[in-house]
């Protein structure tokens, strides 16, 4: 499985709900899509960017399969123009229960003072 996060800091921060509905129409565009989730930074909790959007793929063909699509490359290079900077990080992961969304594990025990 593929992870694909992007993460935008736009020219102005109002643009984003804009923003986040173009990049809404890109949910379901490939075979191979499992997640697709974009949001908007949330007043008052910490941020370096204005707009998140986190997938998941079953591999890299359906990871490829969207970048290359047409309705993608177009919202793409639309967005471009508001959009200050965009940093990207693709990542591998292998399905198994440590990998999936579950955070029932042992607790954490700070030995920071």
């Amino acid at each position: 499985m593929i992870r694909h996060i992007v993460m935008w800091k736009l020219k102005d921060a109002a643009d984003a709900p804009d923003f986040k509905a173009r990049l809404d129409t890109c949910r379901q565009l490939v075979p191979g899509m499992h997640a697709f989730e974009v949001a908007i930074r949330t007043p008052g909790l910490e941020a370096n960017c204005d707009v998140v959007l986190y997938s998941e793929f079953e591999n890299s063909a359906a990871l490829a399969a969207y970048q290359d699509h047409p309705h993608h490359q177009l919202i793409s290079s639309g967005l471009g123009a508001l959009r200050d900077t965009r940093t990207v990080l693709d990542y591998e992961v292998q399905p198994s229960k440590e990998t999936t969304h579950d955070c029932q594990q042992a607790p954490f025990h700070s030995t920071a003072v």
